[in-house]
């Protein structure tokens, strides 16, 4: 069910009068920051607006909005190109989560594009001999591709909100394909890895050149192959790739050893992606709306909640005892999501009972005392599913899309691991989206892994697109972030800057990470002052580096500067993204 206004706004005001009679005024600002907050004369908030992880991406999802197209128009051409120029992160092979606004209608939205088991998968896909195979090798194998969402999501999203044809929509990502494109930077690095997915016979094929060299930054590399499968889909549309040529190309690659998959057509053929609605809550005198499980949206809004009942939060970000606020509530927020979090066709997740206002209270009084990694809760409604043991490593993309009318996207986007599974089937890398199920299926009583595999079923992500609402339930901003595991920190971290601390949406994502899973504390430890750092150690919370994937932010927020009402757009300096507008 989708998310309507009407109710919404009535809700938020209710709402908004409680957390004002309680709290006595909203957050308050930290040092000399521009407040984000969209007062009552603002303007609609309208684009033009994108914020991708690559320049190209950005233009093309630009000139679809100038012929008048949607923003999930232009979300078509921004994933094509993204799949192309930075096939490291996210493409056709893999899948999405997309949040959406719908300014006609005032509604929040999102769609499931998230891979599914085979008919054929057993909770024992990754156990070879009786033990879990290493992760490596589990990622390799054809055992770990999934069937793919992102395509099914996007031709549903549009087909529902887009203003072009379909056709109209592949064209630019079609001709830097057939044309060329000059490798990145980034891209150029992850090709010149040693090892793992760069190195697969697929890569191999793809990323050496005639004289037997690796594409390096600054080469110029074409993709026939990936040309041909789009003008396939843009003329048959989603059909096109679920059945067919591209379909059985992708069958065929999963099934080559080592460890082939058991990926059918008919596993293809029945792929359905899900219209899931939004799951929305208040924070401060916002509206944060994420996408339900098998998202961990739930997850970050619980921080949030948590974050609420947080003093020392609002203290700002050269405030040692915020960061560690920060930390604390962190891990009790992964020790819930890890336990609870799955898919819902398969496990009853807690959703209610991990936002009720007595349980965030009970789980965030415990946060000025954890020493250790937390142990999970027992929200109301939840069952006590085994431990979790799974990993997502890198590989995935985030952006934002605003059009003219004000309708807006964000949306993360991925094929697992870096390459995904290193295989490629019709010019593009299929996922490794399976290996996000818990190897491990049973802990020692017994007991199922809320995230354990099944046929058909969805991996839990963390993948969590945003979408900001101000008090009247009126658009005024998205981000998002990739970053296996630590997306929830980082989208958290990002939050909590922009409205707690009111910095601006580029600082935001340029202050340093911190992330706090189990017993450990992961960090931008180079962009950590010493002192701060010195502050946090002596206050229980030593900094190691971050050993996760680094964040890759993309967002905007509608604010009023001194030129009147515009976009403070931003795209992490980690990575080569750009935020335009026109």
């Amino acid at each position: 069910m989708t998310f309507a206004a009407p109710p919404l706004r009535s809700w938020i005001a209710v709402s908004l009068s409680l957390v004002l009679v309680l709290g006595g005024c909203a957050a308050p600002v930290v040092g000399d920051r521009t407040a984000p907050v969209a007062a009552a004369a603002a303007p609609p908030a309208r684009g033009p607006f994108v914020a991708a992880a690559n320049p190209l991406a950005v233009e093309a999802g630009l000139a679809v909005l100038r012929r008048g197209g949607s923003a999930v128009d232009a979300a078509v051409a921004v994933q094509a190109v993204l799949g192309l120029v930075e096939p490291q992160s996210s493409g056709l092979g893999g899948g999405a989560f997309m949040m959406l606004y719908d300014a006609a209608s005032g509604e929040v939205t999102s769609y499931d594009g998230r891979e599914t088991a085979p008919a054929a998968a057993t909770s024992g896909l990754f156990y070879e001999n009786g033990r879990p195979l290493a992760f490596g090798d589990a990622v390799l194998s054809g055992r770990s591709t999934g069937a793919p969402g992102a395509v099914a999501l996007l031709a549903m999203a549009q087909a529902e909100h887009g203003r072009l044809a379909w056709r109209d929509l592949l064209g630019d990502a079609e001709r830097l394909a057939r044309d060329g494109f000059v490798v990145s930077p980034r891209l150029a690095g992850m090709i010149a890895g040693q090892s793992g997915q760069a190195r697969t016979r697929w890569a191999e094929r793809y990323f050496t050149k005639p004289d037997g060299t690796r594409y390096a930054a600054g080469d110029v590399l074409r993709n026939p192959a990936y040309a041909e499968t789009l003008a396939e889909i843009a003329a048959g549309g989603a059909d096109a790739f679920y059945h067919g040529r591209i379909a059985r190309e992708i069958v065929d690659t999963v099934a080559e050893g080592p460890r082939p998959g058991a990926l059918t057509g008919a596993d293809l053929a029945a792929y359905e992606p899900l219209e899931r609605g939004a799951l929305c809550r208040p924070y401060r005198i916002y509206v944060v709306c994420v996408p339900p499980p098998p998202s961990s949206g739930v997850a970050v809004l619980q921080l949030l909640a948590m974050a609420e009942l947080t003093p020392d939060i609002v203290e700002g970000p050269d405030s040692a005892d915020a960061w560690v606020a920060f930390a604390q509530l962190q891990r009790l927020m992964y020790a819930d999501r890890d336990r609870y979090v799955g898919d819902p066709a398969f496990v009853g997740v807690p959703v209610q009972g991990l936002l009720d206002p007595n349980y965030v209270a009970a789980r965030a009084a415990q946060a000025p005392t954890l020493v250790g990694a937390a142990e999970p809760g027992f929200p109301p409604g939840g069952v006590f599913a085994g431990p979790d043991a799974t990993r997502e490593p890198a590989g995935t993309s985030h952006f934002v899309i605003v059009d003219a009318a004000g309708n807006a996207v964000s949306m993360t986007t991925t094929v697992e691991s870096v390459f995904g599974s290193g295989r490629m089937a019709a010019g593009f890398f299929l996922n490794n989206q399976l290996t996000d199920f818990s190897f491990e299926p049973l802990r020692p009583d017994g007991a199922p892994a809320a995230n354990a595999v099944a046929p058909g079923k969805r991996p839990r992500s963390s993948m969590s697109p945003v979408i900001i609402l101000d008090r009247d339930g009126r658009f005024i901003g998205a981000l998002g972030s990739p970053g296996g595991t630590s997306i929830l920190a980082y989208n958290a971290k990002a939050l909590i800057a922009v409205l707690d601390w009111r910095m601006s949406m580029q600082d935001a994502f340029a202050l340093p990470n911190l992330v706090a899973r189990g017993d450990g504390f992961g960090a931008d430890t180079d962009r950590f002052s010493p002192d701060l750092q010195a502050a946090l150690a002596a206050r229980g919370v030593p900094l190691r580096p971050n050993a996760s994937e680094n964040s890759g932010l993309h967002g905007a927020i509608w604010r009023r500067g001194p030129d009147g009402w515009s976009w403070d757009g931003a795209a992490d300096d980690r990575r080569e993204g750009v935020a335009r507008t026109e």
